[in-house]
């Protein structure tokens, strides 16, 4: 006899201004025959893959905690723990142990279904939407850490760098600390910024914080000028949005200009003599 089943899928989100992710495992409730219980990744290379520099250890027990502490409460909902009619959403139950909040574990929204064997669908779904999805997985994304040597080089050939330093612009509401900046007339700040993402919406959503912060350095007191260094998207597929992403970034009121990885040379140039007509 079929029974009904609510289901989540746990995402790794690994940064929540850009809303990168990767699915890391699967919660299935059937209130019915009073069966919860988890299914998640016992290894993190596929993240490592996906983002780099993840704390790996740290999240294998944040998810071997995640699945023990479900699978608790499933063993005390098979021995009468008592619940309410509200506990009728798969939610309920693991936000008891995964509160929601914007940690860089979160549920999914539920969806739902009928099953003959709740721990077979368990099983199932997390084939279906951590299994699957990791060997269909896009080529990792470069970093913004990945992007800075692309222009770096041609700086150091130039013997450039020694004369930039960090420099620290402060508005009224928010403040932000540029790794590198010269100074002629005004001071010029540039930092490297990754637009080489793993989804389309990743690309739109990181120009949207840059704008924002680009709205809110714009009261700042002192004179500056934005220079973007912009790692693009090595997928085909994501050259609409990246467009769309520069349109956005120059909604920036600050004086800004983007300069993209293959105009690194040029930059390059461009910044050798504003020091040398500043010297």
């Amino acid at each position: 006899m079929k029974t009904k089943y609510t289901f989540t899928v746990l995402r790794y989100i690994h940064d929540v201004v850009t809303g990168e992710f990767a699915n890391v495992g699967v919660a299935l409730y059937a209130p019915d025959v009073r069966f919860l219980g988890a299914a998640c990744a016992s290894t993190y290379g596929r993240l490592s893959k996906f983002f780099g520099g993840v704390e790996g250890e740290h999240i294998k027990r944040l998810l071997r905690h995640v699945e023990a502490g479900i699978d608790e409460v499933g063993e005390k909902l098979v021995g009468g723990l008592p619940f309410e009619k509200a506990d009728s959403d798969v939610t309920s139950w693991v936000k008891r142990v995964l509160p929601i909040d914007d940690s860089s574990l979160q549920f999914s929204p539920p969806g739902g279904g009928l099953t003959n064997d709740p721990r077979a669908t368990l099983e199932e779904l997390y084939e279906r939407f951590v299994e699957r999805y990791s060997r269909r997985a896009e080529p990792p994304s470069r970093t913004d850490e990945e992007i800075w040597p692309i222009f770096k080089k041609p700086l150091a050939e130039r013997q450039i760098l020694p004369h930039m330093r960090p420099k620290r612009i402060t508005a009224k509401d928010y403040e932000h600390e540029f790794p590198y900046a010269w100074k002629n007339g005004v001071w010029n700040t540039c930092e490297a910024v990754s637009f080489d993402l793993v989804e389309a919406g990743s690309v739109v959503e990181k120009a949207n914080a840059w704008l924002g912060r680009g709205v809110n350095l714009q009261e700042s007191d002192e004179r500056f000028k934005l220079y973007l260094l912009l790692g693009k998207p090595r997928e085909q597929r994501l050259l609409t949005s990246f467009i769309k992403a520069k349109n956005i970034l120059h909604k920036m009121p600050c004086d800004h200009e983007l300069v993209t990885e293959d105009e690194a040379s040029e930059f390059a140039e461009l910044v050798e003599k504003e020091l040398k007509h500043e010297g």
